[in-house]
């Protein structure tokens, strides 16, 4: 048996005539088809429904065939699709026949589609008929589109941010040029905002701010040590960043203003800041340990992080000091060692000693 499924998402039948649905039969759903037009003529589900009778009488002829009218509701579209889903079981239970049922859907556009994989769920789909009026057909599939572009968060903001954006740069340069200020300067910002805003999107970087923003609002309610470490350390890699650059304006001034080659720009600069970036990468670090301790995910090759930081930090301040002539090459070279056996050192002790305590808590468990 073919069963044409006439559909009416938003229940235009229930709101504006008198007809309880699911609505089942020929007499029935011409019935309620001349009440929905005599109710409100220009009502598209009118044609659905006409259609529906139009497909019953063209196959009866040749197969069974039953015609019935389902609805939905006003509301979400959730719930809608989930009141027609309920009315197809009532008119699947409703055909007395042992044969196969399949269905052809008759809707009046891309809104009343929405419901057809609920539909398939419970009955398979022949075909869809989409009837609309001919002149409306292709400005009804384009307001869909736009509605469910707007509807969507993502793609809303990806469009219409940038496009509000762009249209008010015209309005606030003229603003600012009546109150004094420069135009072309809150034109030129706008626009650089705006290209910034495109870049920002076009690498996709929010889904980034996005998890970092997470994560940073579950170390606040973890009690991670780690956000108190970083924001230390930031505030020390930054203070090791002006020492760099007052490092190397003490060097211009020493070499009385003649140029510096670049490897001298280059040893300034990590002469200045490399015992403030080894204070933050410390800290840092131990901020880290801590937390995997506390999260009972210790490894003791773990602590080789502090001493590594220490033996790089000293290596680069040897080899920064020499080349500004401020330590000799014997310096440079015990530091070279000690750096050496600083990490050597730090890396045997902390794996024998994580093996060793490794295999006595195998042996308590076991």
């Amino acid at each position: 048996m073919l069963l044409v499924l006439c559909v009416d998402l938003d229940d235009d039948l229930g709101r504006k005539t008198h007809f309880d649905t699911p609505v089942v039969g020929r007499d029935n759903v011409e019935a309620a088809a001349v009440a929905l037009a005599t109710a409100d003529p220009e009502d598209s589900d009118v044609n659905v429904m006409f259609e529906g009778i139009h497909l019953y009488d063209r196959i009866r002829s040749d197969e069974s065939v039953e015609v019935a009218i389902v609805t939905g509701n006003d509301g979400s579209d959730i719930g809608a699709n989930r009141e027609v889903g309920e009315e197809v079981d009532t008119v699947l239970a409703s055909l007395s026949t042992s044969e196969e049922i399949t269905t052809v859907i008759v809707t009046d556009g891309a809104q009343d589609e929405s419901v057809i994989p609920v539909i398939r769920s419970r009955i398979p789909v022949d075909g869809v008929r989409r009837v609309v009026v001919r002149q409306a057909q292709d400005l009804e599939s384009m307001y869909y589109t736009i509605k469910q572009v707007l509807d969507d968060p993502e793609t809303r903001g990806t469009i219409l941010v940038p496009l509000g954006i762009l249209i008010l740069i015209y309005p606030l340069a003229l603003a600012a040029d009546r109150l004094g200020m420069p135009g072309g300067a809150v034109f030129g910002g706008l626009s650089g905002l705006l290209g910034l805003y495109v870049l920002f999107r076009g690498l996709g970087l929010e889904r980034v701010v996005d998890r970092l923003a997470e994560k940073t609002r579950r170390s606040l309610y973890s009690g991670r040590v780690t956000l108190i470490t970083y924001v230390v350390a930031a505030a020390l890699l930054v203070i090791g960043g002006v020492s760099g650059v007052d490092t190397l304006e003490a060097v211009r001034q020493q070499n009385d203003g003649r140029s510096l080659g670049a490897l001298r720009v280059l040893a300034a600069l990590i002469y200045g800041a490399v015992v403030w970036f080894s204070a933050a990468g410390i800290t840092s670090s131990l901020g880290q340990i801590t937390d995997e301790y506390l999260a009972d995910e210790f490894r003791w090759r773990y602590l080789n992080a502090p001493f590594y930081v220490l033996a790089i930090g000293g290596v680069l301040y040897a080899v920064s000091a020499y080349f500004l002539s401020r330590a000799s090459l014997e310096f440079l070279a015990g530091m070279l060692t000690a750096g050496t056996l600083l990490g050597l050192t730090s890396t045997l002790v902390f794996a024998i000693a994580e093996s060793r305590y490794s295999r006595s808590g195998q042996a308590r468990a076991s």
